[in-house]
């Protein structure tokens, strides 16, 4: 099942995403996920030899075949198949900061807690409010 945003297939992510925040249906029961990804990760190596700075390098995350962090929902997809579920990106997202914030947003504004029609189990955040209010200025 590819991802989809805007009801559009998306094979490839926009140059300055970052990461997004997504939607997981379980079209069999309606339950959903909202989660999000970050689409590359720094990796560091062992400095050089007579150096002390680690050599730090981007890697492409695996997105495209992500299904959430749920032990739920993955044990459902396992269960009942890939085929049995959307997946939806609902933002994309231009800096970690702004990920972090969106995804909180829209859990809390869904009440994903407050409801068995989810599979989120917890919401973690720790964001900091200059950090978005810089990205508001500058767009």
């Amino acid at each position: 099942m590819q991802w989809t945003y805007q009801d559009k297939e998306i094979n490839e992510l926009p140059e300055d995403c970052v990461g997004f925040v997504y939607q997981i249906t379980n079209t069999t029961n309606g339950r959903m996920y909202i989660g999000k990804k970050l689409a590359r990760f720094k990796r560091s190596r062992r400095p050089l030899k007579g150096r002390t700075n680690r050599r730090r390098y981007t890697v492409s995350s695996d997105w495209q075949y992500y299904y959430g962090s749920s032990d739920q929902l993955l044990a459902d997809v396992e269960k009942l198949g890939k085929d049995k579920f959307t997946r939806e990106i609902l933002f994309y997202c231009k800096s970690k900061a702004e990920c972090n914030y969106v995804e909180a947003r829209e859990q809390f504004a869904r009440k994903v807690l407050e409801s068995n029609d989810y599979y989120n189990g917890h919401i973690r955040v720790r964001i900091h409010g200059s950090l978005i209010l810089k990205e508001k200025a500058s767009t």
